[in-house]
């Protein structure tokens, strides 16, 4: 349906919208405006009803007429302003046809009954109809069929009023039947246009908030892809940690936070033992979950500070702020051990995880993370090489007497810190992989 009201298939005749759900949220966005502007018009047309039993006295005088009359004025006064109280109390009633309609009704009866009662001011009594015909359009909050109807009666009221009470020469009386049906014209067209204009207005501000509102949309659900662009681009979408690029980002930050404050700044390079075979014997599927498993495992041993992030292929690294080279052992013993703690079971078949481990740390003056990491590598290797299963440091600077110290057996290169496992014999398909390829 179209949203602009200017055109002629979005409104009727009596210039509101065809559709009535829109329509009926458009009274409802109008019920304040239109309860205050009765309010004020019924005030106002009690002040005048009775400001007019001033000229009826001057007219009149004392007469049973003018009690007559001015018992009808300060009732129609008194019935303008309950009802004005009531609308303050209760708006809705200002969109009411009974309530708004009776007081019309009241009001246009009250100017007929002084006609009949005050015949010689029958000048006065025309202008206060061609007053009132045109306040039922502009000042009273009703709906146009309903303005029609008050006017109708009106006009039907002085005509029988003129013929019965006070007859008017034919040339004044077309004059003033003429002058109300002019009246009536310009305070309709009037008044169609202001429906227009409103509605118009309205339909503008419904389209508005309707952009605004899928423009909300539009940007929430780019900050959501941009949310998950940002993750998918940090994190590694198999094992859920954090990926190469991300974690050389996290681990360069915490190089430099070291090297400023003169806090130790370990590497572990982890690799699972016989992935290959893994892959091989029982699908890249085991594999894979082979691999999320692992990367859980060492999280669940990790610090908040701690930063882990795939390497590639079956190797992770692992940055340990605040850590040396002692502290980083004893992470690592804890890893490897919750790793091999227990065997991966799936589909009917069970694999013994277990991971090599290389430690070294990042030197005071070294500028990058290339060096530690090339020698957390050399350990990994040279723990792959004395049997896997194993935490293997490489020491260096004052550590290495305090490490020497600890570790009688440690040699000034590469220091293998637990023993490798004894590799059982290869196992028939299905069962347990083999610790050896």
């Amino acid at each position: 349906m179209a949203t602009n009201a200017g055109d002629g298939n979005e409104l009727d005749w009596r210039g509101e919208f065809r559709d009535s759900p829109r329509e009926a949220l458009f009274r409802r966005t109008m019920l304040a405006h239109d309860a205050c502007q009765l309010r004020h018009a019924l005030v106002v047309a009690a002040g005048l009803f009775l400001a007019f039993g001033l000229t009826d006295y001057s007219l009149m005088g004392s007469s049973q007429a003018f009690m007559v009359l001015l018992a009808m004025r300060v009732t129609v006064a008194t019935s303008f302003l309950l009802l004005a109280l009531a609308v303050r109390h209760r708006p809705a009633l200002a969109q009411a046809p009974l309530p708004v309609n009776l007081a019309c009704l009241l009001a246009i009866s009250g100017l007929l009954l002084t006609i009949p009662l005050r015949s010689d001011g029958i000048l006065i009594s025309l202008a206060s109809l061609v007053a009132a015909s045109s306040s039922l359009y502009l000042f009273i909050p009703n709906r146009v069929p309903w303005m029609l109807a008050g006017n109708a009666y009106l006009i039907g009221g002085l005509l029988v009023a003129m013929r019965l009470w006070s007859p008017l020469p034919g040339g004044v009386l077309a004059n003033s039947l003429l002058l109300l049906g002019f009246v009536n014209l310009l305070c309709w067209l009037t008044v169609i246009r202001l429906h227009r204009l409103q509605r118009s207005q309205f339909a503008s501000l419904l389209e508005e908030r309707s952009i605004n509102r899928r423009l909300k949309e539009e940007i929430e659900e780019r900050n959501q892809l941009e949310q998950r662009l940002r993750h998918m681009a940090r994190t590694d979408e198999l094992t859920g940690i954090t990926n190469r690029r991300r974690f050389f980002e996290l681990a360069e930050q915490e190089r430099r936070r070291a090297h400023r404050d003169g806090t130790p700044l370990s590497l572990c390079m982890v690799d699972v033992d016989y992935f290959k075979a893994i892959n091989d014997v029982h699908g890249h599927a085991v594999g894979d979950l082979a691999l999320t498993v692992v990367a859980a495992r060492c999280q669940s041993v990790l610090r908040e500070s701690d930063i882990i992030g795939r390497y590639g292929g079956e190797e992770f690294v692992i940055a340990l702020p605040l850590a040396n080279l002692l502290t980083a052992r004893e992470v690592a013993e804890r890893l490897r051990e919750v790793v091999c703690c227990r065997p991966l079971e799936i589909k009917g078949v069970t694999l013994d995880l277990t991971v090599t481990i290389g430690i070294s740390r990042v030197d005071d003056g070294e500028t990058s993370l290339d060096p530690g990491l090339l020698r957390a590598d050399q350990a990994l290797y040279a723990g792959k090489e004395s049997g896997r299963n194993c935490v293997v440091m490489t020491p260096q600077g004052p550590e290495l007497t305090l490490l020497e110290s600890v570790l009688p057996a440690v040699t000034p290169g590469t220091v293998r810190a637990t023993a490798a496992a004894v590799a059982p014999a290869a196992a028939p398909a299905g069962g347990r992989l083999p610790l050896h390829p």
